[in-house]
């Protein structure tokens, strides 16, 4: 019952898990609209996760089941062989009882014969003491010719009288003998037969039970086969989901780009237009003022100080770093620092210490999804760390190419989002 639930899981995971996988179309006319796609094909994702994380738990609960039976069939394989064995010295065994039973059969028809032999003998003997009476005893005692005869005439007869008593003791010796011998040979072979039956019945029990386990055995061999199927194409949904997830990061990027654009343009629009007509209505004073409104250039930059350590300010004070330079090792915010540094120096900002290395970030703080990531959270992936500004997007300490910069947060694989704030 317990495997019939566990197959039955997967397949309707795998069912309900096939029909939600659906490539998710690029028709957005805008970057909101890729970004409701995002998020849609970003739930398909995790129920993908989910689904490949069962399958895998069940092949692994399979092969699991599968070496414990193929323990119970080493087990039962090694009780038959000692079986056999033990079959083998019982027959030997039988093979002896079976002499000595012979030797006992013999004794015993021994025996018989002589029972009838006495038996005959002492048939005769009564019948002549019955036709002849007392009268023979006397008879032999009145013809002694002497004294010495008549002793020894009566001697004899006294001889006679324990003789006839000793054959009468021997039949009934004789027949308990053959009643003993009856009742031994009778038991010996009910033993023999006994002992048979029970080995014919426990080779065969056995024999089943072993035939049993491989075909479970067989049965597990294609379960496994077909859990780890499953979990393959889970892996390949995953890999492709993940595509997807990318080319979306690359079209909202290029349609936040492109209306980002237009509405620069329309700002520059609406100046122009409010210039013409400031141009327009106050002549001479109005180019004179005008040029009076140019500000002057700034050899130095300047910065917003950190504020209340939320998690929006923390992102925003650290998009004033943009552009400044990137040096392996370093923690200035403004003269250089390296991915972690960066991270390191804008939480230090507001009073707040994150270790200094990203394999450290990666179990630092409080681990959230990707998901219900928040501004200010941490973004930790292989080597790298950065931080996250809300929709997709980071800043972080890239590379001495391009120092700090914003990006796309699945830009490359996530492996943990932390939280600190």
């Amino acid at each position: 019952m317990k495997k019939g639930k566990r197959i039955f899981f997967v397949l309707t995971i795998a069912i309900l898990t096939t029909i939600q996988l659906v490539a998710v179309p690029v028709w957005a006319a805008t970057s909101s609209d890729l970004k409701k796609q995002k998020e849609e094909l970003q739930k398909q994702q995790s129920q993908t996760q989910d689904a490949y994380d069962s399958a895998s738990d069940a092949a692994q609960e399979i092969a699991d089941e599968q070496t414990e039976l193929g323990e119970q069939i080493d087990d039962t394989n090694d009780q038959l062989v000692g079986l056999i064995a033990d079959i083998s010295l019982i027959e030997d065994e039988i093979a002896d009882k079976e002499a000595e039973i012979e030797v006992t059969q013999a004794a015993y028809d021994e025996a018989k014969a002589q029972e009838e032999k006495l038996y005959q003998e002492m048939c005769a003997r009564i019948k002549y003491m019955y036709e002849k009476g007392e009268t023979t005893y006397v008879e032999i005692l009145m013809s002694a010719t002497s004294f010495s005869d008549f002793t020894t005439k009566a001697e004899y007869v006294e001889q006679l009288y324990e003789y006839d008593r000793q054959q009468l003791e021997a039949y009934v010796e004789v027949q308990l003998e053959k009643a003993t011998y009856k009742v031994q040979l009778e038991d010996e072979k009910g033993e023999l037969e006994t002992t048979k039956e029970e080995l014919a019945q426990e080779q065969e029990l056995l024999q089943k039970t072993l035939n049993e386990y491989k075909l479970a055995y067989a049965d597990y061999e294609t379960q496994l086969a077909n859990a780890r199927a499953q979990a393959a194409t889970y892996k390949e949904q995953l890999k492709a989901q993940t595509s997807q997830i990318a080319s979306l990061d690359s079209e909202i990027k290029a349609k936040e780009a492109e209306e980002e654009a237009a509405r620069k343009a329309a700002e520059e629009a609406a100046k122009k237009a409010a210039q013409e007509s400031a141009n327009a209505s106050s002549g001479s004073d109005s180019t004179s003022s005008s040029s009076s409104s140019t500000p002057s250039s700034s050899s130095g930059k300047t910065y917003s100080p950190a504020g209340e350590a939320t998690g929006d300010n923390i992102a925003a004070y650290a998009c004033q770093f943009v552009g400044n330079p990137y040096v392996f090792g370093g923690t200035s915010l403004t003269d250089g620092c390296d991915c972690s540094g960066f991270v390191y120096s804008v939480y230090k900002a507001f009073g707040i210490t994150v270790p200094r290395t990203s394999y450290a970030l990666n179990s630092a703080g409080t681990g959230v999804a990707y998901e219900d990531a928040r501004p200010g959270d941490v973004i930790v992936y292989a080597g790298h760390c950065a931080i996250y500004l809300g929709n997709g997007r980071i800043v972080h300490a890239s590379s001495e190419k391009t120092g700090i910069k914003y990006g796309y947060a699945t830009y490359r694989t996530i492996t943990s989002v932390r939280r600190f704030v």
